[in-house]
């Protein structure tokens, strides 16, 4: 039996509306033992995932551990895009675990899950698999998280994929939520976000709309 395409995007392709994302612990301390990613790439990364949330206005929750006491500030490349927003500060690991996380996911009462944040093999793979195991739909976003290790940040991605958590780059997210340059009314911001924490990608469109004039659409 022959199979008829249509041009529909698949079901499981994040948009703005269907999704919460969870940025969790990005902190000075959690970052000082961070290895599997360099701190630039891994700032640049979360930066530009906030972006992307706050310019799509996807829902999207801040968490900290023991801020105030150990851990230290969230970078300000997160807080700059979502100003005045509270960030739910935790003492447990798993920010699952977290009555005040859960009332602001109940609150928001989306189905999928993004997450984001240090380090990969505790903070995010508890909620991931907790997510998981109560019926949520997860994805990780894996190269704006980072742990002690090489391993330690393989290994955590691995046991989430295994138990079927959908892993996912920074990048990917931005673009994934854009989808089609025939937006206009997200386009300069897509392109503004790329622009400015995309890297190499983000020098391409530079050049070639300021050498060609270029336009993706």
């Amino acid at each position: 039996m022959a199979i008829h395409a249509t041009a529909v995007p698949g079901p499981k392709l994040l948009t703005p509306q269907d999704h919460t994302l969870i940025l969790i612990d990005f902190q000075s301390q959690m970052a000082f033992a961070t290895h599997s990613i360099n701190a630039v790439a891994l700032r640049n990364n979360a930066a530009l995932v906030a972006h992307a949330a706050a310019g799509f206005g996807a829902s999207t929750i801040l968490t900290t551990v023991a801020e105030k006491s150990f851990s230290g500030p969230m970078f300000s490349e997160i807080t700059d895009a979502f100003p005045g927003q509270a960030l739910l500060d935790r003492t447990s690991m798993n920010t699952w675990e977290d009555e005040a996380v859960i009332a602001q996911v109940n609150k928001i009462g989306k189905q999928r899950i993004v997450l984001a944040g240090l380090w990969t093999g505790v903070c995010i793979v508890g909620p991931a698999l907790s997510a998981l195991a109560q019926g949520f739909e997860v994805y990780v976003i894996a190269d704006a998280c980072g742990d002690v290790s090489d391993e330690a940040h393989q290994r955590a991605m691995d046991r989430m994929v295994q138990a079927g958590a959908q892993p996912m780059t920074s990048l990917q997210y931005l673009l994934e939520l854009q989808r089609d340059w025939a937006r206009t009314g997200s386009y300069e911001m897509t392109t503004g976000v790329a622009k400015k924490f995309g890297g190499a990608y983000g020098l391409g469109i530079t050049y070639a709309k300021t050498m060609f004039g270029a336009h993706e659409g």
